[in-house]
């Protein structure tokens, strides 16, 4: 019997899967923190033999290399990679046996040019195909990464290699992706949590439109991805070590201002509601309850030093995990406690938190001569374009710290779709000195406020 154990990476909307015969086990697409990983072959009972790599990843560093290297396991890569390291090259229709598994691999370009997917086949039945960022669950990976002069030759790729799946493998074949669950690789985000072959031929727009259409929607749909998505492909391609997760070095009230004002990211990682009652000045707030690691990775000039402030050691241990995801190796320092602890008898800084209901009535007391205000739009295009609030000023999340001088002088109330980027802008702007009201609240609010008009329909 084979077992397929997901290895969740929610941070990132990744997975990871360890794959057993009950004594050897086989692994697809690590994460650069894969002591998870052994510890879960360790818990079976099982010994890793072969670890196989869907594609050279672009949204996080790989645990592949090390995981083989320690283990002993083959490392198998397409061998068309341009890579630094040695492996086990692989390509189109090569069979690779592991205890009692056979897996076939097959070539699915769209995602990159040189993707592969795992078909897994026990005792003459095809049970499972591992498909990276291929074939996902209701969608496919997006054809964009490499730039746009591989864009239209992806895209179309993309439906070619979807196509190929359903061809080839049977209906009852259990798919699992790599990307979809809230991975900014994947075109849209997946709706499901396990599929079939069969399934995504009813449910999957690649299956199910022509690929002009296919092709046009996939396109339509594309929004902006992490800036540090362009340092993840070749950190992979040459051969990522072993993660440090050792602890930092404790810092004083003394050096975290010192810290601050060299320009040096201090991050607090308590949720936006305790952060905005009162904070480190100058300290900026990636919580960690919301997607941590994709916006600190977004947002931060690349190289710059992080210190990390917790409540405890295990929440700085937890930011620490995922920062070694995206290759920020090992935080400057930490400091753990509370805010009256790190600020070290200087006054706290502070500021409001809001909701869509406090909003109309501070625009409706602005109409009539109260106090103006700008009011801060931070979601992504395709989030403005379908609806938003007139009059307010729009400035993508990622796109902040590069155009603070663009917002307009005054008190900025700041919002987001359902607070956690607002938040993270708030305080972006508040160590800036700015006068700042984040709007903690889900946009449908606004919306049933009436604050977003809905277009008139044209006959």
């Amino acid at each position: 019997m084979i077992t397929v154990l997901p290895i969740e990476t929610p941070g990132l909307g990744d997975r990871t899967y360890l794959a057993h015969d009950g004594s050897t086990a086989l692994v697809v697409d690590p994460q650069r923190d894969y002591d998870r990983v052994t510890a879960l072959a360790e818990a079976a009972g099982v010994r890793i033999t072969h670890v196989f790599e869907t594609h050279i990843h672009n949204d996080y560093v790989t645990g592949g290399l090390a995981l083989a290297r320690e283990t002993g396991a083959q490392y198998l890569v397409n061998a068309d990679d341009e890579v630094s390291y040695e492996r086990t090259g692989v390509r189109d229709g090569d069979i690779v046996e592991a205890g009692t598994m056979r897996v076939r691999v097959i070539h699915t370009p769209g995602h990159t040019h040189t993707h592969l997917s795992f078909a897994l086949e026990a005792d003459g039945e095809q049970i499972a195909v591992f498909t990276g960022g291929s074939l996902l669950y209701g969608s496919t990976g997006r054809p964009d990464l490499l730039g746009p002069d591989h864009t239209d030759t992806l895209v179309r790729a993309q439906w070619r290699s979807a196509h190929r799946l359903a061809k080839e493998l049977p209906d009852s074949t259990a798919v699992y992706p790599t990307h979809g669950f809230g991975s900014f690789c994947s075109a849209t985000q997946s709706a499901g949590l396990s599929s079939t072959i069969g399934e995504e031929k009813r449910t999957n727009t690649a299956l199910t439109a022509d690929e002009e259409a296919y092709v046009e929607q996939l396109l339509a749909g594309l929004d902006a991805y992490p800036a540090y998505y362009a340092h993840m492909g070749p950190a992979n391609s040459g051969g990522p070590g072993k993660p440090d997760l050792s602890a930092p070095s404790v810092a004083d009230p003394a050096e975290l201002r010192r810290r601050i004002e060299a320009g040096e990211w201090v991050v607090d990682l308590r949720d936006r509601t305790a952060f905005a009652a009162g904070h480190l000045a100058g300290s900026l707030n990636f919580g960690l309850d919301g997607q941590f690691i994709t916006y600190l990775g977004w947002l931060i000039p690349w190289g710059t030093p992080v210190t990390l402030l917790g409540e405890s050691a295990e929440d700085v241990a937890e930011a620490q995990r995922e920062m070694v995801r995206i290759g920020i190796d090992h935080p400057a320092a930490m400091a753990t406690g509370g805010p009256e602890d790190w600020a070290g008898g200087e006054p706290l800084a502070a500021y409001e938190r809001a909701g869509f209901e406090d909003l109309k009535a501070a625009l409706d007391k602005s109409s009539d001569g109260g106090e103006e205000f700008v009011l801060l739009d931070v979601r992504r295009d395709q989030e403005r374009a379908e609806a938003h609030i007139p009059g307010s000023v729009h400035i993508p999340v990622h796109e902040v710290p590069g155009r603070i001088g663009e917002i307009p002088a005054g008190r900025v109330w700041v919002h987001c779709a359902g607070g956690y980027r607002a938040g993270v802008v708030a305080a972006l702007l508040d160590a800036r000195g700015r006068n700042v009201v984040a709007i903690d609240d889900s946009f449908d609010n606004a919306r049933d406020l009436g604050l977003c008009p809905v277009p008139a329909q044209v006959p």
